[in-house]
């Protein structure tokens, strides 16, 4: 049986770590596609190179065109701009949504049966716009967001408590950073609740420092974002499809109903399998959980109304 072929769109820091992470698995055929024509040949060359030393068997391609890409399991989108100093939210939609239009109708034509999986921001707003573009069922489209908020989440806490993250359990809901919803309740560290663990003040300056995470990181790097957690929650996410594993994780799909929400992407826990998003799980909410998932949909409704418009402009 042969390898499943992973297309990566876009050669920056967190596709090319996501090509990276994917081939020292050693059991996909990975292929990197950017518009800027040499980087993805140079690092996936870069990257075949280490096999030797990594101990894996390199199998990949880089790429300017999609012509490499046809019969892709899944196609993680990465490609985009970056908010720049002085660009309004409406052009920082307007050129990202203008980017995804033209990369999700070339990957999907020639790879009609893959699973999109999507990372540029604005994310949900940009996941909308590529089940719009792919006329794909909603469950082939998922976002990634919730895998890495509650990666920091985790990471926060145990250091915290000075105990393994492998002892922290975190659900969070909603949408990237400002609005993500965490699940207070569900989160546990070695079955406990975090409450036992934790007061209340404490608690609330790891949240705030969790939806401020990727802030964090670009003001310590001045330039550039994450891409290490961010290319690892990826990878998750591509296992636990590939591999059929029907991980709960929490992602950003289509809800139809549930958590009272419709026609929207936002994170919620989502079972990931061969088939790619197979069920939201509902977790019982308190109200105040409620009002403030209810306040993420609202400003994601917001941008996708923004969104549409925009494509309705350029059709």
């Amino acid at each position: 049986m042969g390898r499943s072929k992973i297309t990566v769109v876009g050669a920056g820091n967190v596709g090319a770590t996501v090509a990276q992470r994917l081939a020292e698995k050693d059991c996909y055929e990975v292929v990197l596609v950017d518009i800027v024509d040499g980087v993805p040949q140079g690092k996936t060359l870069d990257l075949s190179q280490a096999g030797p030393i990594c101990g894996y068997d390199p199998r990949l391609h880089g790429s300017t065109t999609f012509d490499e890409t046809d019969g892709s399991s899944i196609v993680v989108v990465t490609s985009g701009v970056p908010r720049k100093p002085g660009m309004s939210r409406d052009e920082l939609l307007s050129t990202n949504a203008r980017i995804i239009q033209g990369v999700v109708k070339e990957a999907t034509k020639r790879s009609p049966d893959a699973i999109l999986i999507m990372v540029t921001n604005p994310l949900d707003a940009m996941a909308h716009v590529a089940y719009r573009v792919s006329g794909f069922p909603k469950e082939r489209v998922v976002g990634m967001a919730g895998v890495l908020d509650s990666a920091r989440f985790r990471s926060f806490i145990a250091a915290e408590l000075d105990v393994s993250v492998d002892n922290v359990q975190a659900m969070v809901l909603g949408g990237h950073g400002d609005t993500m919803v965490p699940l207070i309740r569900y989160t546990t560290v070695a079955g406990r609740p975090i409450g036992e663990w934790l007061p209340k003040e404490r608690l609330e300056a790891l949240i705030k420092r969790t939806r401020d995470g990727g802030a964090e990181i670009v003001n310590l790097l001045k330039s550039g974002s994450a891409y290490y957690a961010p290319s690892a929650a990826v990878a998750d996410m591509i296992e636990a499809i590939l591999r059929d594993q029907k991980k709960i994780l929490p992602c950003a799909v289509r809800c139809d109903g549930e958590y009272g929400i419709r026609g929207l992407f936002v994170g919620v826990p989502v079972k990931l399998g061969q088939r790619g998003a197979e069920a939201v799980i509902e977790y019982e909410l308190t109200r105040d959980e409620r009002a403030a998932l209810e306040a993420s949909a609202a400003a994601v409704k917001e941008l996708c109304a923004a969104v549409d418009r925009l494509l309705e402009k350029q059709a």
